[in-house]
Formats: structure tokens, sequence, C-alpha cells
């Protein structure tokens, strides 16, 4: 008897439509991060934090393993169109961030979805960003107040693009976009 597949055609049709729709979004977010960067760097934890969408919607909507990576990286696939020189990036922060989102779904075994989990894994996506691009992109030269101020922006901006992420992924649930799909 063949196997199921983990992830039927009906659950990856809907994680690319959710990916092309993300990966547009994070094609935005790529092409305005220079600019941020360049006039309020303590701001970028604002447009980084947009790359959580895809996972937090596929999961809302789906609650099955490996969405939220699936999802993820069909959106950075359609994110490098906007600039094909950062497909690695977009790529990276793909692989991180679901990776993140798969990782604690997975510490529950896929079965607590309440949203004290999806902010649990914005607030790690959040601190990880925060250490990191702190130190990639020398912010420690900025002044005090704008390195406290990015700090706590890398910190929030993820968890409030996850109630974004969560406000439309339950939103298609209601509208019956998971309808008759299962736990494997």
């Amino acid at each position: 008897m063949p196997r199921r597949p983990i992830l039927s055609t009906r659950v990856l049709l809907v994680c690319a439509a959710i990916g092309v729709a993300t990966g547009v979004a994070g094609g935005v977010a790529g092409l305005v991060t220079p600019l941020v960067i360049a006039a309020a760097p303590f701001a970028y934890g604002i447009v980084l934090g947009s790359h959580v969408l895809p996972g937090i919607i596929a999961q809302q909507v789906f609650r099955l393993p490996l969405v939220a990576l699936t999802t993820h990286v069909l959106a950075a696939l359609v994110a490098s169109a906007f600039n094909p020189a950062w497909i690695g990036r977009f790529l990276g922060t793909a692989l991180l961030f679901g990776a993140i989102q798969e990782g604690v779904a997975a510490l529950t075994r896929y079965r607590s979805w309440g949203v004290w989990r999806f902010f649990a894994a914005a607030l790690a996506i959040g601190l990880v960003v925060a250490v990191v691009v702190f130190f990639a992109a020398h912010l420690g030269k900025l002044a005090l107040w704008a390195q406290i101020a990015y700090l706590i922006v890398s910190l929030l901006g993820p968890v409030a693009w996850t109630a974004v992420g969560l406000g439309v992924g339950e939103s298609l649930r209601k509208a019956g976009v998971a309808r008759g799909v299962r736990a494997g």
C-alpha cells in the first residue's frame, strides 16, 4: 500500500499561494531595507520582522508539520525575484525563521496551537535577529538611544507581524481553506 505524502497536494498548493503573497511582501521589504538602514537603522526590526508571515499564516491555517518551512522557502524564492542578488539572504532568513517556527511547534509535538506558541517563536526570532544584526551591521556605533530602540524594535517587530499573520491565517481558516485537511 503506498504511503501518504507528508503534505498533500492541496496543502502544498495553499502553501504556495501563501508563499507567493508573503513573498511579494518580503520582496517589498527587501527593496525598502537599504532605505531604512540608511535613514533609521533602529527601525530595521519592523522590516525584517515581516519575514515571519509565511510560516505563521501557514501554521495557523493548517497546524501541520513542515508547512512553515515549506511556505518560507517558497516565499523566499518569490521575494528573490525583486532582488536576485539577495537570494542567499532571502533563503537564509526563510530557513532560519521557518526552522524556529517549526522547532517551537515540534516542542509541543505539533499538538498545541495556542497563540502563546506563535508569540514564543516570534520572540525567539526577534532575539536572534536583534543579536545577529546588531553585530553584523555594527549598530554599536549608533547613539545609545538608537541602540536601545533597535533592540526593542527588533524584538517587537516579529511579534507585531505575528499578530498580523495570525489574523490572516485565522481568516483563511474560517473561510474553509483547511477544510478536509487533517494531521498525518
